[in-house]
Protein backbone atom coordinates (compact mmCIF):
# COMPACT_ATOMS: atom_id res chain seq x y z
CA UNK A 1 0.00 0.00 0.00
CA UNK A 2 1.33 3.46 -0.85
CA UNK A 3 2.39 5.70 2.01
CA UNK A 4 1.16 9.28 1.61
CA UNK A 5 2.84 11.75 3.96
CA UNK A 6 1.87 15.39 4.49
CA UNK A 7 4.31 17.64 6.33
CA UNK A 8 1.93 19.76 8.40
CA UNK A 9 4.72 22.21 9.18
CA UNK A 10 4.78 23.11 5.46
CA UNK A 11 1.11 22.57 4.53
CA UNK A 12 -0.87 25.82 4.24
CA UNK A 13 -4.24 24.15 3.61
CA UNK A 14 -4.55 25.56 0.09
CA UNK A 15 -6.48 22.50 -1.14
CA UNK A 16 -4.46 21.94 -4.30
CA UNK A 17 -3.91 18.27 -3.45
CA UNK A 18 -7.65 17.80 -2.89
CA UNK A 19 -8.34 19.30 -6.33
CA UNK A 20 -5.67 17.40 -8.31
CA UNK A 21 -6.00 13.93 -6.78
CA UNK A 22 -8.01 11.80 -9.23
CA UNK A 23 -9.18 9.36 -6.53
CA UNK A 24 -9.89 11.61 -3.52
CA UNK A 25 -7.05 10.60 -1.22
CA UNK A 26 -7.03 13.98 0.60
CA UNK A 27 -9.40 16.06 2.73
CA UNK A 28 -8.82 19.36 4.48
CA UNK A 29 -9.34 18.96 8.22
CA UNK A 30 -8.81 21.00 11.35
CA UNK A 31 -8.54 24.67 12.20
CA UNK A 32 -6.55 25.98 10.49
CA UNK A 33 -7.24 23.41 7.76
CA UNK A 34 -4.44 21.05 6.79
CA UNK A 35 -4.36 18.31 4.19
CA UNK A 36 -4.95 14.81 5.56
CA UNK A 37 -4.62 11.62 3.49
CA UNK A 38 -7.91 9.96 4.44
CA UNK A 39 -7.79 7.21 1.79
CA UNK A 40 -4.08 6.44 1.18
CA UNK A 41 -4.99 2.92 0.04
CA UNK A 42 -6.67 4.49 -3.02
CA UNK A 43 -3.44 6.24 -4.13
CA UNK A 44 -2.50 5.50 -7.75
CA UNK A 45 1.12 6.67 -7.27
CA UNK A 46 0.58 9.30 -9.98
CA UNK A 47 2.23 11.92 -7.73
CA UNK A 48 0.03 14.74 -9.06
CA UNK A 49 -0.23 15.94 -5.46
CA UNK A 50 3.56 15.97 -5.09
CA UNK A 51 4.18 17.91 -8.30
CA UNK A 52 1.34 20.41 -7.76
CA UNK A 53 1.80 21.19 -4.05
CA UNK A 54 3.13 24.76 -3.94
CA UNK A 55 4.72 24.16 -0.51
CA UNK A 56 6.36 20.80 -1.39
CA UNK A 57 4.63 19.35 1.65
CA UNK A 58 3.64 15.94 0.23
CA UNK A 59 5.69 12.78 -0.17
CA UNK A 60 4.45 9.52 -1.69
CA UNK A 61 6.29 6.25 -1.11
CA UNK A 62 5.50 2.92 -2.72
Amino acid sequence: MPEVIVDHEKCTGCGTCVEVCPVGVFELQGDPPKSVPVKPEECLLCEACVSQCPEEAITVKE
